[in-house]
C-alpha cells in the first residue's frame, strides 16, 4: 500500500512540476535551501531576498536530511520524490496498528482512507514543504502512544522540534498525553522540552538569523492596519487594551468565524466519521488548529495547500484509538469502516490525487516544450531572474530570484519571463506585477543593455554580457 501511494504522490507532484504548475513560493525556496545544505553551508534563498538566511524565516534544520538525495539528482524533482516517500512511509505504522488491533480488512480500509485523505492530497498537490517530515514522525509517535509504548512515543515526537517552530507546541501536547497515559515524569519532561524548544526557536534562534532581528511572523496574529472589520470583531482600538481585546476575540469567537473555519474543522474530522473526537490523541491537533484559525491570513483557514498535512495522521490515529478503546467489532466496526470509506471517496474528486485519472494531467501543452528549450539556453552557475513558475526549474543549477520582486538580486545575467500568464498568477508576497507593468519593465531592461535572445510562445529571454 505504501509503495502504491508513493507512486501516486510522486506522479501527481512530478506531473504538476513538468507542466510548469509549481512555483517559486514554495518549491523554489526549498530547493535553494536543500541545495545550500548539499553544498555544505547554512541555507539561503535568493527567492526570499539577496542571500536571505532561511534559518531566520522558519526553523527547519531537518531539511539537511534531504541533502544526500540532492547529491544524486540536483533539482526540485528530488524534493518532490522525497516528500512522496515521507508521506507514503507514514501509512505503514497506522495501517499495521489498525490491522493488529482491528483485523486485516479494517487495516486495509483505514490505511487506504488515510493515504487518500484530502489533507495528504492537498499537500501533494502544492509543491514541497518541510512539514512533510513531521507526518511520519507523528504517525510513528501516535501509534506508539496509542499502544502505551510511551518512551517510543516521546522519542518519535522530539525530532518535531527540528521540523518547524510551531511544532514545539505539538510536542508539548504529546507530552501531556504521555503523562495522562501513566508516565508522569516522561510526559512532563517531553512537554517541557516542547515548550522550551518552541520558545528558544521563536525568541532566540530565529531572531538571531533574521535580517529584521525578530520573529518574522508575529504579524499573523495582529490586526492589519486598515483591515476590514468582521461583524462583532472588536478590532484594534490602539494601545495594549485594544491588542488585548483583539487577542481575546481571536482566541474565542475568532476561532469559529468566518464559517470557513468551521467547515475546515468539520472536514478534518469527517474521515473518522467524527469518532476521533472520542480519543485523547486528538488533543495533539489543537496547537495546529489554534494557530491556523487565529491567523489573519485567510489561506490558513481553508483546506488548500499543505496546512492540513500534519492533521491527517493525528485524526486517523485518534480514529483507530477510539475504535480500539470502544472495543468496536462486528457490524458496528463495519459501519464505521463503510462510513470512512464513503467519505474518502466522496471527497477525493475535489482534491489533487483525482488528477491521476484526468486526461489533461497526462497532456503536455506546447508552451512547456518551448519553455524547456529556452531554459536550456541559460548556462549553469549564472544569476537569473525568472517568472514564478519558471523559478523551480532553474534553482538547482543557477542563482535564481523572482522577476519584479523588490528584494530580488539586481542586474542578473539572464532574465526569463512568461508574459502570457494571467495577472492573478503573477504572485509573490506584496503587490502582484501586472502584465502592463511587466511589459514596461522588460522594455526598460532592453534599454538598459539586455539583448533579446528569444521571444516565443509568450516567453521572453534576455541576456546581458558582464
Amino acid at each position: 500500500m505504501a509503495a502504491a501511494l508513493f507512486l501516486m504522490y510522486a506522479a501527481v507532484s512530478l506531473r504538476l512540476h513538468q507542466r510548469l504548475l509549481t512555483s517559486s513560493y514554495d518549491l523554489g525556496i526549498f530547493d535553494q535551501v536543500v541545495r545550500s545544505y548539499a553544498e555544505g553551508h547554512l541555507p539561503v534563498s535568493e527567492v526570499k531576498g539577496r542571500d536571505f538566511p532561511v534559518l531566520g524565516d522558519h526553523f527547519s534544520p531537518i531539511l539537511a536530511l534531504a541533502a544526500p538525495f540532492y547529491w544524486v539528482w540536483r533539482g526540485a524533482e528530488t524534493l518532490l520524490v522525497v516528500q512522496a516517500a515521507l508521506l507514503a512511509v507514514s501509512v505503514v505504522p497506522l495501517t499495521l496498528w489498525a490491522r493488529r488491533a482491528l483485523g486485516g480488512p479494517a487495516g486495509a480500509v483505514i490505511g487506504a482512507c488515510y493515504g487518500l485523505s484530502w489533507g495528504i492530497a492537498s499537500g501533494v498537490g502544492y509543491d514541497f514543504h518541510e512539514v512533510a517530515f513531521a507526518v511520519p514522525l507523528l504517525a510513528f509517535s501516535l501509534t506508539a502512544l496509542g499502544n502505551d509504548r510511551l518512551i517510543a512515543a516521546a522519542c518519535w515526537a522530539l525530532p518535531l522540534l527540528l521540523v518547524k517552530e510551531d511544532l514545539g507546541l505539538t510536542v508539548a501536547v504529546i507530552g501531556l498525553v504521555i503523562a495522562w497515559r501513566g508516565d508522569r515524569a516522561l510526559g512532563v519532561l517531553t512537554a517541557v522540552s516542547g515548550l522550551v524548544g518552541a520558545a528558544l526557536t521563536v525568541l532566540v534562534i530565529l531572531p538571531a538569523f533574521s535580517p529584521s532581528g525578530s520573529f518574522a511572523y508575529w504579524f499573523l496574529v495582529e490586526t492589519p492596519q486598515g483591515a476590514p472589520r468582521v461583524p462583532g470583531d472588536p478590532g484594534t482600538t490602539g494601545g495594549s487594551a485594544g491588542s488585548l481585546l483583539d487577542m481575546l476575540y481571536r482566541g474565542t469567537i475568532g476561532l469559529v468565524t468566518p464559517q470557513l473555519k468551521v467547515t475546515t474543522f468539520a472536514l478534518t474530522l469527517a474521515p473518522s466519521v467524527f469518532l476521533a473526537l472520542r480519543s485523547p490523541l486528538l488533543w495533539v491537533a489543537l496547537p495546529t488548529l489554534v494557530w491556523r484559525f487565529m491567523s489573519n491570513n485567510g489561506l490558513h483557514w481553508g483546506t488548500a495547500y499543505h496546512y492540513s498535512l500534519v492533521l491527517m495522521p493525528i485524526v486517523f490515529a485518534a480514529f483507530i484509538d477510539a475504535l480500539v478503546r470502544r472495543g468496536t467489532s462486528g457490524r458496528s466496526l463495519r459501519r464505521y469502516l463503510a462510513g470512512c470509506a464513503a467519505i474518502a471517496l466522496v471527497i477525493l474528486p475535489s482534491f489533487p490525487l483525482f488528477q491521476l485519472v484526468q486526461p489533461e494531467t497526462w497532456q503536455t501543452e506546447p508552451r512547456v516544450a518551448v519553455a524547456q528549450r529556452l531554459m536550456d539556453k541559460i548556462p549553469d552557475g549564472v544569476t537569473v531572474q525568472a517568472s514564478n513558475s519558471l523559478v523551480p526549474h532553474l534553482t538547482g543549477r543557477d542563482s535564481v530570484s523572482l522577476y519584479g520582486a523588490p528584494d530580488s538580486r539586481p542586474d542578473p545575467q539572464w532574465i526569463m519571463v512568461e508574459t502570457s500568464v494571467p495577472d492573478n498568477s503573477r504572485w509573490w508576497p506584496g503587490e502582484p506585477l501586472s502584465a502592463e507593468v511587466e511589459g514596461q519593465r522588460l522594455a526598460e531592461d532592453r534599454r538598459n543593455g539586455y539583448e533579446l535572445v528569444a521571444d516565443q510562445e509568450g516567453f521572453v529571454l534576455l541576456h546581458r554580457q558582464r
